[in-house]
């Protein structure tokens, strides 16, 4: 059972004051857990390890994938190979991804549940809300896997050092703009992606923020603004997937500016491969000795529990729980039925004295560098918890 200290919440007026409204769930419940996990030092050192290492492998995976051409099997649209071969050759920068693991806490082994490299969300409670409960309690605020905010920033100069010393930003800047968008009427992706931009400007850009539905296109110059300024750099917190499937001609557009136009976007769509859950058969495939990775494949596994999800499924929807002999023990539905299915051994959770799972989320930001919890039932969704943690 998972360490846990009960410590006094983050008022509703706080997290506002903070920028954080989607504090409470439909069902009146607080979003944001009443402990925090504790974890000790070897832990959190697994954890960083774990992350670094797997990283690396969705690397050798992605590249394996483009040189085979396996598109079709990780469920890739033809309209975006393009685009994904081209961000790839030209190393495009991936800003920041969460790798979502059972175990790490109780004993249990660290296993990669997916890894959602396209556009993570949980980042401002994880850098932010969790960090706030600390100072709140009178805790030291260090005793924390969390330097995501400084590690985002440093991230941010790269697109301009790239493999230059990060010392060297001010020398090499040239007013380089980043234009941000979300979804509009969507506060948690809104603020999500204000969160980075405040980030971008700390680190020392022009920078603006843009709904998607405002942004401008061109396929001989780029994004822009509302006021037709040119973006070096977009960042779209809104899924490759579903640009390629319900934006056509926006596809198009962005696949002819991506060898004319002058504006790179983050997170390069190389990461649809990451976050295809189909790169779980490809990892397992490549790593089979790997001890952060569970049998997967695209056909039922013989013999064992495990888990049915879709190659683009999000937040626990269109999931199933098979026993051993292919019955069903537990599922939901959702709006990605018609994706394909990836099948993966079912993993071990920490839980606690109610019988609710810890999934640990690690952000990977050049580095592992953010650990935060999601506490729920068998399959993870939208009425989980995010539970912070603390170093002991």
């Amino acid at each position: 059972m998972p360490r846990a200290r009960t410590v006094e919440p983050l008022s509703r007026a706080v997290l506002e004051e903070i920028g954080m409204t989607w504090h409470t769930d439909s069902d009146g419940s607080s979003y944001i857990g009443e402990q925090l996990i504790e974890v000790s030092e070897a832990e959190a050192e697994a954890y960083y390890a774990a992350a670094n290492a797997l990283y690396d492998m969705c690397v050798e995976a992605a590249g394996a994938v483009i040189a085979e051409r396996r598109y079709t099997e990780l469920g890739i649209p033809s309209n975006i190979i393009g685009l994904i071969e081209d961000s790839w050759e030209r190393d495009d920068l991936h800003l920041y991804g969460r790798f979502d693991l059972a175990g790490g806490l109780d004993g249990l082994p660290i296993k990669l549940i997916e890894f959602n490299a396209d556009t993570p969300t949980s980042l401002f409670e994880t850098a932010i809300v969790q960090w706030a409960l600390l100072k709140v309690n009178a805790m030291d605020e260090t005793r924390q896997f969390n330097n995501l905010h400084e590690m985002l920033k440093e991230n941010f100069r790269r697109l301009i050092t790239r493999d230059h010393p990060l010392d060297e930003f001010g020398a090499r800047y040239a007013r380089e703009k980043i234009l941000f968008s979300s979804v509009s009427q969507l506060a948690e992706d809104e603020r999500t992606v204000r969160y980075l931009q405040q980030i971008a400007h700390e680190a020392g850009f022009l920078t603006d923020f843009c709904y998607l539905h405002e942004a401008g296109f061109t396929t001989d110059d780029g994004v822009f603004n509302r006021d037709s300024q040119l973006a070096d750099f977009w960042f779209k917190l809104f899924p490759w997937e579903d640009i390629a499937a319900d934006e056509l001609e926006l596809t198009r557009m962005l696949s002819k500016m991506a060898t004319r136009g002058r504006t790179r976007i983050l997170n390069p769509a190389y990461t649809l491969l990451f976050q295809s859950k189909g790169i779980l058969k490809i990892l397992y495939d490549l790593y089979p000795d790997s001890p952060y990775l569970l049998p997967a494949d695209f056909s039922p596994l013989p013999g064992v529990e495990q888990v049915s999800k879709k190659m683009f499924g999000r937040e626990g929807a269109n999931v199933r729980i098979l026993a051993a002999d292919g019955g069903d023990l537990q599922g939901t539905g959702g709006p990605y039925a018609h994706h394909k299915p990836v099948y993966q051994a079912r993993a071990r959770f920490a839980q606690d004295a109610a019988g609710r799972n810890y999934q640990a989320g690690v952000f990977y930001v050049w580095e592992a560098c953010g650990l935060g919890f999601r506490r729920g039932g068998a399959i993870l969704d939208d009425t989980s918890k995010f539970v912070g943690h603390m170093i002991t």
